[in-house]
């Protein structure tokens, strides 16, 4: 079993993925650092290292005022989705080798660490002997976590995928171990 700050990171990426231009949800505070802040934060670290664009519309960014609402959730996993959505945000990359990406990444967690995230844990994998590697960091600021990862399989399978995802742990602690679970689709589709 993880351990709940592991699931959270998978679980609020796969949200955050499924509703990036979710809007702040109710209970969000009106503070100085918010989800916002922390978009902002996230995208000028991801452009000043020069990491490739995101390959998700919106990027996780707060819903401009304005815009067209995302349609209402209809099952329960949609309406847990939604509420994670507004917990978070962040930025991911999933496409083709991108050259010195590793690299780049790496400037863009030191850039995050100069907006005074700090530095929790960092882990660095050798995946496979052809070349497969994972660098996970955790960041943390303000009540935020902020979870990276990069996972580059050179010879397998020509892939990459990088992200930045940041959480309030406020938010994150009212969800129930039954909706994290159901996020991971381990509690199936209800209505």
């Amino acid at each position: 079993m993880r351990g709940r700050g592991t699931r959270w990171a998978a679980v609020a990426g796969a949200a955050a993925a499924a509703l990036l231009a979710a809007g702040c949800g109710p209970g969000a505070k009106a503070e100085a650092f918010g989800r916002q802040a922390a978009h902002a934060e996230i995208t000028a670290a991801v452009e000043g290292a020069g990491l490739p664009e995101s390959d998700l519309p919106g990027a996780g960014g707060p819903t401009p005022t304005g815009s067209t609402p995302e349609p209402t959730p209809t099952t329960e996993r949609e309406r847990v989705a939604a509420r994670m959505a507004a917990c978070s945000t962040g930025w991911q990359y999933v496409g083709p080798l991108v050259e010195g990406s590793r690299g780049d990444f790496d400037k863009a967690v030191a850039a995050l660490v100069g907006e005074k995230w700090v530095q929790d844990q960092r882990q660095v994998e050798k995946l496979d002997d052809k070349g497969s590697t994972m660098v996970a960091v955790t960041l943390k600021k303000r009540g935020w976590t902020l979870f990276g990862r990069h996972h580059s399989s050179p010879q397998t399978l020509s892939l990459e995928m990088i992200s930045l995802q940041a959480s309030e742990d406020s938010c994150l602690k009212q969800f129930t171990e039954k909706e994290l679970d159901l996020l991971e689709g381990e509690g199936g589709e209800q209505p």
